[in-house]
């Protein structure tokens, strides 16, 4: 088996070619285009999670946020936000056919924050994820979307514009732990999967290429719970994006410029503050750093 190389990730041309990516906001346009994200997710106990998900998704600039969910959750979540278009489907007999007809409306769908692990959920979730595989739906899996993979990995072999986004236990169950046996698993993804691993120094995996790219430390010591929420929303749009820019590697440039993103969110909130930081202070910091870090200066 080749090696794997590390590539560490430069981020000035990382910035000025995410800004490429970016779309301009013009007159033209109309609801929906710039992004429309689906959330499989949220249950009595995680009302959250699918919350943080899909606000950052349209914070960073998406159109539209659909989250569907089990029944207990949908009030809670409404209350969060009138922002979200909130489905009470998840808990449903009928649940996948319900959801069919809103798919093939979507640009890039989240499967798992705040999804539980009641089996029937999790059939449910895997009869969705079949469904977006068979329609090459983008997807990008996270948190209880992980479990469901842990012993149906099969789901996404060989499938095309998979990102999944584990932090170290999540990627340990995933892969295994050691070194050989994470490369010989990774084999079976295939060319279209990418793994966004989470942690200090966030790490790509191209696994057909065998390549790791290894983004630089940031953000702060503070680890309070929804950030990997932020960063799965915000990478839903970005991945959106890059697939309509066409950019040749939408998958890694998204994966890259959200694990950065998110970061800098943190960065930005602690100094605000402090170890009171909660993930509610990163959102309300979306439009400024987005601004700093993505908005290109060219006029609009």
């Amino acid at each position: 088996m080749a090696a794997v190389t590390d590539i560490p990730v430069h981020l000035p041309k990382l910035l000025a070619l995410f800004k490429t990516v970016v779309p301009k906001l013009v007159n033209n346009k109309h609801k929906g285009q710039y992004g429309r994200i689906g959330v499989i997710g949220g249950s009595l106990e995680y009302t959250g999670a699918p919350y943080f998900a899909a606000i950052s998704s349209i914070r960073v600039g998406a159109d539209l946020a659909h989250v569907f969910c089990h029944s207990n959750a949908s009030a809670i979540i409404k209350s969060y936000s009138p922002d979200l278009i909130v489905h009470p489907v998840l808990d449903c007999v009928d649940a996948v056919e319900r959801i069919t007809p809103w798919l093939e409306r979507l640009h890039v769908i989240v499967i798992g924050p705040g999804l539980g692990r009641e089996p029937s959920i999790l059939k449910t979730a895997a009869n969705i994820l079949k469904l977006c595989m068979d329609t090459e739906k983008p997807v990008v899996i996270d948190a209880d979307g992980l479990f469901l993979l842990n012993d149906n990995l099969n789901l996404i072999c060989g499938q095309r514009n998979v990102l999944l986004t584990p932090n170290v236990m999540e990627f340990r169950r995933l892969f295994g732990e050691d070194a050989q046996a994470v490369r010989q698993k990774m084999s079976l993804l295939g060319a279209g999967v990418t793994v966004l691993e989470k942690g200090a120094n966030d790490k790509v995996y191209v696994p057909h290429c065998n390549e790791v790219h290894s983004m630089p430390t940031g953000g702060s010591g503070r680890r309070c719970g929804g950030q990997g929420d932020l960063l799965s929303g915000s990478l839903a749009t970005f991945f959106s994006w890059s697939l309509q820019a066409d950019e040749p590697n939408p998958a890694l440039v998204a994966a890259c410029a959200s694990s950065y993103f998110v970061k800098k969110l943190n960065a930005a909130a602690f100094q605000k503050f402090g170890r009171s930081l909660l993930a509610s202070d990163m959102v309300n910091e979306i439009p400024s750093v987005f601004k700093a870090e993505f908005e290109n200066s060219d006029p609009q």
